[in-house]
């Protein structure tokens, strides 16, 4: 897990989709940063039901967070809904969820989180907010290539040249388990936080907010219910 580089900064920018890892990464931005921003990005997601979620999270996250509930500034939304078409990938059309020919499942959308963190870095670079933080993983994760941290470090030197300034972009999950995650979250906010994560955090790539789950809302075998769940019934094994 990473740290917060007090010499660089003291606000951040939170790539914020309303899932339970951005909620996690919220909660560790607020803890440290004193001023925290958010953004979100509408690139035509199946699950679009996380817009909705994301409002949720925020309110909440000042109630469960009320020692932190001054330093959560204001939430942004980027259009991105061309981006998101490009693809053509289960994430944004109507189409079964399988494993493609490169081994990655058709949720994957090339690119999406190069094109998030520029955008994100505009944007902060505007906000004067000088760290992003992101909820990418390599531990627990459907194997998309830009959530490795080797990624992340190559973007970060690409922001870097050409914003002409540090442009640090946190990873507090990267390499972290789900069962570490769902442990994170108690860790800063107790069963407060977790019960936030669970009742308004939303995962499921189908956008099912209809079947109730004891970690949360979703279809229960899409790839990132499976992950969220496994994640969730080894941190109760483990506590």
């Amino acid at each position: 897990m990473t740290e917060a580089r007090d010499d660089i900064a003291h606000d951040a920018l939170v790539l914020f989709s309303g899932g339970q890892d951005s909620a996690t990464c919220l909660a560790w931005a607020l803890e440290r940063y004193a001023r925290v921003e958010t953004v979100g990005f509408d690139y035509g997601q199946r699950h679009a039901v996380e817009m909705a979620a994301r409002l949720r999270v925020r309110d909440g996250m000042a109630k469960v967070l009320p020692q932190f509930a001054d330093r959560l500034g204001p939430d942004h939304v980027i259009d991105l809904t061309g981006f998101g078409a490009i693809g053509e990938t289960a994430m944004t059309t109507d189409r079964a969820i399988e494993v493609g020919v490169r081994g990655l499942p058709n949720t994957f959308v090339p690119g999406r989180n190069l094109v998030f963190l520029t955008c994100a870095a505009a944007l902060a670079d505007r906000r004067g907010l000088a760290v992003l933080v992101g909820g990418m993983c390599e531990t627990d994760f459907s194997g998309y290539p830009d959530c490795r941290r080797d990624t992340i470090n190559a973007m970060e030197r690409a922001l870097q040249l050409g914003l002409d300034k540090p442009s640090p972009i946190e990873t507090p999950l990267m390499y972290l388990t789900k069962a570490q995650t769902w442990d994170l979250a108690h860790g800063i906010g107790g069963d407060a936080l977790v019960d936030l994560i669970i009742e308004e955090s939303h995962t499921c790539y189908r956008g099912d907010r209809v079947h109730r789950h004891d970690w949360g809302y979703g279809c229960g075998d899409c790839p990132a219910c499976e992950l969220r769940a496994a994640g969730w019934r080894e941190w109760l094994a483990s506590r």
